[in-house]
């Protein structure tokens, strides 16, 4: 006969298994894990019906186990509270179930009551999950107060818990504490390697990811798919192609699973290292590719420019039955972003808001990405306005966005909120920020950020900062002093520093320091086109024809050409295309007439043609016809006669806007009541009431 004991061991045997019980059963998941549950329960209910459940620890600690991993944890948390005894056992298994659900907080809330009571002492277990659970939560100094427990327990030798210990370093941003925590493994194996590596790469420590990689090697340690996704990335964010090729050389040759996270490593490592053609390959290889791989190709297609094409892959996946998630939107918007395509773009947003996906911050940040670089800085203010979060990014893309659109005096605010707010700006900030003093003429702001707010929050100027204060001087008229600072300031400078300089002296007529900037840039760059556009322009403009004929002859002479002047713009969705004097298009007659008549409005308001732009030594008349039909005044007058009333007009144009066709377009923004935004190579010029958004520098 079977003693009550040896019946008792036998239930909690079936519940034990009961998770795993319908396995192979074939329904999805949901179907399965119902019914696990059901069996479970019946198992529960005839417990309760034939014995002392309650007096039975073994039996109420696997019910907690199954409804735990059956995901009705409210149910594994009601049977837990009812429990007149509890051990170590049950309060492990709860724990282990809140976190596995996502609900780390939970766990550290029952590790506080566990830790209050008369409950038995925390085992090496409990404590990898509740350190688990701080790195989620980035709950610092929980995950210190735990750390020294373990320590002085002893429990710290377990490999897991220094495996979660790792974690948690690695989340909360101590890199030192996790290599600290690493180097005292008596043997690492590849999770705690895995770990350590992730966090390394998110916090750009790549060299100390390296040298965990060969600790690695020299150990054995085999590596497992995660290992292979998380050093393709360290590969990605290195820009390492050739270690990447060796890491896709031994995957094919040890014949690890391609499966499509192994596969969408792969390509977004080839994507970064732009080698397009490879991500490609490596995509029309996996079989059936899920929204991780598709969104990594598009990526890395975006990432090299080919934004079409990403959005045509889009299409495809859509087609294909794959919904997208945040990160396949987050590519879309900069596609279009990169295209300039507004209306593209307006109706991604739509369809993103219908999804349900506006809320998540790297959605948020690609739109405010998108409106930005299409010209509706007000549409990126609003976006930034409704974000519930907001991260550095979000900032720093706002504080760019009205820099770049001429509204500096936005963007300062906008920084002084972010530090109102207590977000720590970082090296990106501060170029928007300088680019800002720079535009309003801050110079003692402009040099109080670069000499003492950066040094107090420990960023070292780049570069880029230096250069936004050669713009800054340069603009306020300070050529010399702006030449001084480029001598005197230990900086390898490049081309684009210099051509800041060459710009301002162009703006404020300064032939002979432009002539000496301009030896230097095409010194250390012989066919910068844009330097010898610009000395050209100098030459016209100081009616030294000699050196406009030298500067040609000098370029057909290193077979330089100046690309050609084009402007496009969206209406209805198609891009129509204008190069001076174009008469292919359709309604070339219309666009003529419509010219013709803004031009004869413009004058009477002031409009002189700007001869000085032309860099031809020929008549006034001749000139002026050279300057009737550049590329942006038929953009505009195709506009103005497609568009509805009181619609802005959106257009790009490839090269630098000349004075002559941004004064006009000053004056048609006046005299039609119509806001003109032209994206030129240089910044937007955002043209409203017969004024610029540049403040006629640029």
């Amino acid at each position: 006969m079977q003693t009550h004991k040896s019946i008792s061991d036998g239930y909690a045997l079936l519940l034990k298994n009961a998770p795993f019980l319908f396995k192979f059963k074939p329904s999805n998941t949901f179907v399965s894990t119902k019914t696990n549950v059901k069996f479970g329960q019946m198992i529960h209910a005839h417990l309760i019906r034939t014995t002392q459940t309650d007096s039975n620890l073994i039996q109420n600690n696997t019910l907690v186990n199954l409804y735990a991993k059956c995901g009705r944890i409210s149910l594994a948390r009601r049977l837990f509270d009812e429990m007149s005894e509890r051990n170590v056992v049950s309060w492990s298994t709860l724990m282990a179930g809140y976190f596995h659900k996502g609900l780390s907080s939970e766990v550290l809330s029952l590790f506080v009551s566990m830790n209050n009571g008369f409950s038995p002492r925390p085992n090496e277990y409990i404590f990898a999950t509740v350190i688990s659970s701080c790195a989620n939560l980035q709950a610092f100094e929980v995950g210190i107060q735990c750390h020294a427990y373990v320590l002085k327990s002893g429990l710290v030798f377990y490999s897991y818990v220094m495996n979660a210990l790792i974690y948690m370093y690695s989340r909360c941003s101590d890199v030192e504490g996790a290599l600290r925590v690493f180097k005292t493994m008596p043997r690492v194996d590849s999770f705690s390697c895995n770990s350590l590596i992730y966090g390394l790469i998110e916090h750009k420590y790549f060299n100390e990811a390296l040298e965990v990689l060969n600790k690695m090697g020299n150990e054995s340690v085999a590596w497992d798919h995660v290992t292979y996704t998380t050093i393709l990335g360290l590969c990605a964010c290195m820009k390492d192609l050739n270690l990447g090729l060796q890491v896709h050389g031994q995957i094919l040759r040890k014949y690890v699973e391609f499966n499509v996270y192994v596969g969408s490593a792969i390509i977004d490592m080839y994507g970064k290292c732009g080698r397009i053609v490879s991500a490609r390959n490596v995509f029309d290889r996996l079989v059936g590719p899920n929204v991780v791989s598709w969104t990594a190709i598009m990526s890395a297609y975006s990432q090299n420019g080919g934004f079409e094409e990403a959005l045509k892959l889009f299409v495809e996946m859509e087609l294909d039955g794959v919904r997208a998630n945040e990160f396949t939107y987050a590519v879309m918007l900069n596609s279009c972003a990169g295209l300039s395509a507004l209306r593209y773009g307006d109706l991604l947003n739509a369809h993103i808001e219908k999804m349900g996906f506006k809320a998540h911050l790297i959605v948020g940040n690609a739109l405010i990405n998108l409106y930005s670089k299409s010209g509706s800085v007000d549409d990126a203010g609003r976006i930034f306005e409704g974000m519930l979060y907001r991260d550095v990014v979000s900032w720093n893309s706002m504080i760019a966005g009205y820099a770049h659109h001429g509204f500096d005096s936005e963007a300062l605010e906008v920084f002084r909120h972010m530090l109102i707010v207590g977000e720590v700006p970082n090296y990106v900030t501060f170029v928007g920020v300088l680019s800002a003093c720079g535009h309003l003429g801050l110079v003692s702001d402009g040099f109080y950020y670069l000499n003492n707010l950066m040094k107090d929050i420990g960023i070292t100027p780049g570069v880029e900062h230096y250069t936004c204060i050669v713009g800054l001087l340069g603009r306020a008229g300070l050529l010399d002093e702006a030449e001084k600072f480029m001598r005197c300031t230990p900086v390898d400078w490049d081309v684009v520093a210099w051509r800041t300089l060459l710009s301002a002296c162009h703006v404020h007529q300064n032939f002979g320091l432009g002539k000496r900037i301009a030896e230097i840039i095409l010194q250390l760059d012989p066919v910068d086109v844009g330097t010898y556009i610009l000395l050209s322009n100098m030459y016209a403009k100081a009616k030294r024809w000699d050196g406009v004929v030298k500067i040609r002859k000098l370029m057909r002479g290193r077979d330089i050409k100046k690309e050609p002047g084009v402007s496009w713009i969206q209406v209805k969705g198609d891009t129509h295309v204008f190069v001076s004097e174009d008469r292919k298009h359709p309604d070339s007659r219309r666009i003529y007439e419509k010219l013709t008549e803004l031009l004869t409005k413009i004058k009477l308001v002031g409009y002189v043609p700007d001869f000085a732009t032309v860099l031809h030594d020929v008549d006034d008349e001749q000139k002026e016809e050279y300057l009737r039909y550049h590329s942006e005044k038929l953009a505009i007058a195709f506009g103005l006669i497609s568009m509805p009333p009181g619609a802005p007009i959106h257009i790009i144009k490839n090269l630098r806007m000349c004075e002559d066709c941004h004064m006009a377009a000053k004056l048609i923004s006046n005299v039609t009541n119509r806001k003109i935004v032209i994206r030129d190579a240089n910044r937007f010029h955002c043209f409203e009431s017969g004024f610029c958004s540049c403040g006629d520098y640029w």
